[in-house]
């Protein structure tokens, strides 16, 4: 790890510079954008009922969004206050009241009227609730009760036929690390979390290529770096406050480079409510849009490195660093081999670009001096994911753009507690401090003083799948224990998740507020326990930003609702009634001792306790990881990997789909509408030649179909890659297979195929078959 220590925040330029301005019009008016200031008096007006307790959150609360870590209204990167409107639009969940009586009793039927987004704005959920078969309504129950029938199903049950899940949502180290050590002491592996479904192949490639499993830089990174580059990341709409540090960067001479099918319009232009010029006349964020075709990177990075390597042939040293190479990377000449035997032909077809257009951003990054590559889910969602971060570590690697100021390899996380998810041990691929690995095992038996169970655990989409096998199966899941988490609208096939989740025995939803999920049958029972939010939890708690920085969050005075627990004590009040002497081995009595143990089980998190108070913070692995070149591998070398193009078996007739978000976080919708594109939920963003081709105007009714499911909505033209279709997310995974994973990492398959045709032509078919016969026709399975 790196032994340069954060230099802390640095301040903006004072005076502004109209060379980045969008338009002299103030406020953009007249563009469709954001209304931040409007935004901001609709969250006052809907936290009016709790005004001092939201404001005591938002200025002494580490923020419960996305991971760029601002604590209060102050981060590491840059001086002065950062708010956004993803952190405004999630305060409501902790300010809310209680879910009113006569609403959460009220008949099942009429719940299940209400979106996600309806239900949430119900409150909070007050006490614990349980419906069995034939229940027209939820009961009220104790939490003795509640946790008594958990722990007697679990008592009946093999270890390998419950499992333990746990979103994102503002949970804390705490309540991770506690869950993965009580999952482990019931016998169970069977434990995942969010990042499954985000950014899992981030941790895995990296691990495999750098021995890393988080950023190896900050985000102070990108000012003043070279080139900075976003890789199917909008981080404009998902992570608001890093338009301040673009717009930074942009004042030092940073050029931002965006890679991605669509062309964004919050990554092209966006109005920084902080920033008073950027906020009156807005700031040019993009510098040049390579628009791929989706799954198209792997072969724009081959045709990039392709490049690189004719270019040595004419003049060496002219594009790759060799002193770096030659001192801290493996596989040089394997890959140049691989890199050589592509064909241009094939390059610009996956791609989607031109050899000209490969040959400009291999020119840009090889007189480059510095460059830091950020990248989300355009990359990660795909069965070939890992492949995907391993290429963007080549370039990183050939390039010597590691383990030094203004350089890096960031995968920019979305949500503000699931860096530390795995890192704490809530995945059935990792424990705490490492791997599953025998080492590790043994290391950590040593710490919490019980044996840890062998066998490999699923991953949450395995676990979905083995809820549907028959009933005298081993391995059947019959009890499914879920912190937060709405798999009916993140999971690809909602159909089969609903089928899923009423085939198990019972299902468990500990969470603040009620989704569509919660309100599905289950054969037995389906019990619902109120938890605590990271600013009511006594002791406070932490959180591990994207950058690796560990931030404290105190607990915040303020109103509670009554028979809400902290997640983590719950955890360990069921683990006490399922094993005798559960407390006395199991320990961790309260968040400070949860800290202190936390210090001993995951080295890297040595520091954890000693974050007492409010601002308290430290970042594991130093500024730098693989500082100077040196990483964290047997042998202390980055690894060259080959990366074979993937396969696109594709027909004539097909587009490729993608989903995008709009004015969400994560599922949670906050509009209808998105404030970059003017588009609505349901409309598909096409490019007007791919419409003009079928007869479609904009504004049509359309159908995508494909062998797993139908979409509904209309044309909306767009600057996307021909060929190339886009659907907001979670609507568009009705077109989604279920079952495709990532081989390396599980991550499900979030991209496919699917036949256009406008609804009249679609309906009009006589042929009741028609569209299963075109399906038939034209799909070929995805292997």
């Amino acid at each position: 790890m790196g032994k340069t220590r954060h230099t802390g925040p640095v301040p903006l330029p004072k005076t502004p510079d109209p060379n980045h301005w969008v338009s002299y019009v103030p406020f953009g008016i007249g563009k469709v954008k954001p209304r931040h200031i409007r935004d901001t008096m609709k969250v006052i007006w809907d936290n009016r009922d709790n005004l001092p307790y939201a404001y005591r959150i938002l200025t002494r609360g580490v923020c419960d969004g996305c991971a760029l870590g601002v604590a209060g209204l102050k981060d590491q990167t840059l001086t002065g206050p950062h708010l956004c409107t993803t952190r405004l639009n999630v305060l409501r969940l902790n300010t809310m009241p209680a879910i009113q009586p006569e609403i959460l009793h009220q008949d099942i039927d009429e719940l299940r009227k209400l979106s996600s987004e309806e239900l949430r704005g119900l409150g909070r959920i007050p006490y614990p609730l349980l419906r069995e078969p034939g229940d027209r309504k939820f009961r009220r129950i104790s939490w003795d009760e509640a946790l008594d029938r958990v722990a007697e199903k679990m008592k009946k049950l093999d270890p390998r036929q419950f499992a333990f899940y746990l979103t994102s949502r503002g949970i804390s180290n705490e309540t991770y690390y506690t869950a993965a050590k009580v999952a482990r002491f019931l016998g169970t592996n069977h434990i995942d979390n969010a990042s499954r479904i985000c950014h899992s192949p981030s941790k895995t490639a990296l691990k495999r290529s750098l021995g890393i499993g988080a950023s190896s830089c900050n985000y102070k990174d990108w000012i003043g770096t070279d080139v900075l580059v976003f890789w199917g990341s909008v981080a404009a709409n998902n992570q608001p406050v890093s338009t301040k540090y673009m717009y930074a960067a942009k004042r030092k001479g940073t050029k931002i480079i965006v890679i991605n099918p669509y062309h964004e319009p919050s990554m092209d232009a966006y109005w920084v409510p902080s920033i008073p010029d950027s906020a009156l006349f807005g700031t040019r964020i993009a510098d040049d849009f390579y628009q791929v075709n989706i799954g198209g990177d792997i072969a724009f990075m081959n045709g990039v490195m392709k490049h690189w390597f004719e270019m040595e042939e004419r003049n060496p040293g002219s594009a790759i660093n060799h002193s770096f190479v030659q001192a801290h990377t493996n596989g040089y000449q394997a890959l140049k081999e691989h890199i050589g035997k592509t064909d241009w032909e094939e390059l610009e077809h996956s791609s989607g670009l031109t050899r000209e257009r490969m040959r400009e951003f291999a020119e840009l990054l090889a007189g480059a001096k510095s460059a830091v590559f950020v990248w989300s889910m355009g990359l990660t969602q795909h069965r070939f994911g890992t492949d995907n971060i391993s290429q963007v570590a080549n370039l990183a690697l050939l390039r010597g753009f590691l383990g030094r100021e203004h350089c890096g390899l960031m995968p920019i996380r979305g949500h503000s507690g699931v860096q530390g998810s795995g890192e704490m041990g809530a995945d059935p691929f990792s424990l705490p401090g490492g791997g599953f690995d025998e080492a590790n095992l043994q290391r950590l038996e040593k710490v919490w003083n019980f044996e840890i169970p062998r066998w490999q655990g699923d991953i949450v989409g395995v676990t979905l799948e083995n809820a549907l096998l028959p009933d005298d199966h081993e391995q059947k899941i019959r009890l499914y224990y879920l912190s937060g988490g709405n798999f009916l609208e993140t999971m690809p096939d909602p159909d089969f998740v609903r089928r899923s989740l009423t085939q198990l025995d019972v299902r468990v939803h500990q969470d603040i507020i009620l989704n569509t999920s919660t309100l599905l049958d289950a054969k037995e029972a389906v019990i619902v326990l109120p938890a605590m939010t990271r600013y009511e939890q006594p002791g406070g708690c932490t959180s591990t930003s994207t950058e690796r920085m560990v931030y404290f969050s105190p607990e915040i005075e303020g109103p509670r609702i009554e028979e809400a627990r902290p997640e983590w004590q719950i955890y360990l009040d069921l683990a006490a009634r399922i094993k005798p002497g559960a407390k006395e081995c199991l320990g961790l009595e309260n968040a400070q001792q949860i800290r202190e143990e936390i210090a001993q089980a995951a080295p890297d998190y040595d520091g954890i306790q000693h974050l007492r108070k409010q601002g308290d913070v430290f970042q594991w692995g130093g500024a730098w990881l693989c500082e100077g070149g040196f990483c964290p591998t047997p042998d202390g070398r980055g690894n060259l990997i080959p990366i074979e193009l993937p396969e696109h078996r594709e027909t004539e007739g097909q587009f490729r789909i993608t989903t995008r978000r709009g004015k969400q976080f994560n599922s949670m919708i906050y509009s209808e509408t998105d404030p970059f594109n003017n588009a609505d939920r349901y409309d598909v963003l096409i490019h007007e030649e791919d419409a003009a081709k079928l007869f479609i105007e904009e504004g049509d009714a359309i159908v995508l179909y494909n062998r797993h499911g139908r979409f509904h909505g209309r044309a909306r033209f767009a600057p996307i890659r021909a060929g190339n279709l886009g659907v907001h997310w979670p609507e568009g995974n009705i077109l989604i297979p279920k079952g495709v994973y990532e081989e390396h990492a599980g991550i499900p398959e979030y991209n496919t195929t699917c036949i256009l045709e406008k609804a009249e032509t679609f309906y009009g078919r006589k042929d009741v078959d028609y569209a299963e016969k075109r399906v038939a026709d034209l799909e070929t399975e995805i292997s």
